[in-house]
């Protein structure tokens, strides 16, 4: 004969505490369950993820927030915060670092040069300068540059 089972109303015990404790303090530590959202993504963020894709530590700060601004209107913010975050996207990383050499908006529908004189194609490119950029005073040309 089966023995009848009675039901009793939980209580926790102090396994069950501390097993509770040490789940919500590692989750809380390994930010689950995303590492960053597109809400988290601010200009500083993405400056730093610009210089290690470029390899670059003078970035400026005021391009990285318009070239942000120019990937959220891509719709690319969850792409770009997962790269952050260490993913693999080397089709989104190379978009970052053309941007900053072409010095044009990663946006397709915008026409919008982010910056001209301080892209790094012309740091690249060290044997010109910028279209319309003074190289020195009047006659600079006609001598050899030094070094």
């Amino acid at each position: 004969m089966s023995r009848a089972t009675r039901s009793r109303p939980f209580s926790p015990t102090r396994r069950h505490l501390l097993v509770g404790g040490s789940a919500a303090a590692l989750a809380a530590f390994a930010q689950w369950p995303g590492a960053a959202s597109a809400a988290e993504l601010d200009p500083e963020g993405f400056l730093a993820l610009s210089e290690r894709l470029t390899r670059k530590d003078d970035l400026s700060a005021d391009i990285a927030a318009s070239m942000l601004e120019a990937f959220r209107a891509t719709g690319r913010v969850e792409d770009l915060s997962a790269l952050l975050n260490g993913s693999d996207n080397q089709d989104l990383a190379n978009e970052i670092v053309a941007a900053w050499y072409s010095g044009v908006s990663p946006d397709p529908d915008s026409n919008d040069v982010l910056t001209y004189t301080d892209a790094l194609m012309w740091q690249a490119m060290s044997f010109t300068k910028p279209m319309g950029y003074c190289g020195g005073a009047m006659g600079y040309w006609a001598e050899p540059p030094a070094g």
